[in-house]
């Protein structure tokens, strides 16, 4: 499946394939340094799964659209992607024309998703208003003094695993507090919250330096 969508990508003129990778783990090694502006990803994954790859990438690389290429059907593995910080869910179905132009409409900051899947996210977005308030409105001092670490932690790119090692609290822990974050936050992901504490806290990112020092970025 992997060298299909190889194929299929790198036989359109405008996109690169720079890489490959056979799991969570070695993703993690690449993307750092192959810095790629997309990046394709399967959900069940040998070892790390595809939505905890997602979480660890989503704050350390902000501008990166992490996309999900699955079989899955289920409402549980999109709603879990999309809140992890996935940018796009598509199905394994998808002809090799139809995932190039998806990857394509990315250019023109087109989520690549399916109607259906784009439907059911706007349906349980409009069930949740009500029990929700408006998405960025929460304040960082609503946030525990632990909660607080845990953010300035995520919003300077380290993964739950180093997280929960500089805090010495367990990962559970550190997604429990995450979960309370973007609930507190009103916001939908983790990069979200990212974002609102460097724009709440007046600190920037690696990738914000490297854009205004006019180095391109991933």
């Amino acid at each position: 499946m992997r060298a299909a969508v190889s194929q299929a990508l790198g036989s359109a003129l405008d996109i690169d394939v720079v890489g490959a990778a056979a799991s969570a783990e070695e993703a993690l090694e690449l993307v750092p340094r192959l810095r790629p502006d997309v990046i394709i990803i399967d959900i069940d994954l040998p070892g790390m799964s595809g939505t905890e790859l997602v979480r660890e990438l989503a704050p350390r690389f902000p501008e990166l659209w992490q996309v999900m290429l699955t079989v899955s059907r289920s409402e549980r593995d999109l709603l879990d992607s999309v809140r992890s910080g996935a940018r796009g869910f598509l199905s394994k179905d998808l002809s090799p024309d139809a995932l190039v132009h998806a990857i394509r409409d990315i250019r023109a900051g087109i989520m690549p998703i399916s109607r259906s899947d784009a439907s059911l996210l706007i349906l349980r977005l409009a069930a949740a208003a009500p029990h929700h308030r408006s998405i960025g409105v929460g304040t960082l001092s609503e946030l525990t003094s632990r909660e607080n670490e845990v953010l300035a932690l995520l919003a300077d790119g380290l993964t739950d695993r180093e997280i929960s090692v500089s805090l010495v609290i367990s990962r559970r822990t550190v997604e429990s507090h995450v979960r309370n974050i973007l609930e507190k936050l009103g916001v939908e992901n983790r990069l979200q919250a990212a974002r609102v504490y460097r724009q709440r806290s007046g600190t920037t990112h690696p990738f914000d330096q490297a854009r205004s020092s006019g180095r391109s970025g991933p």
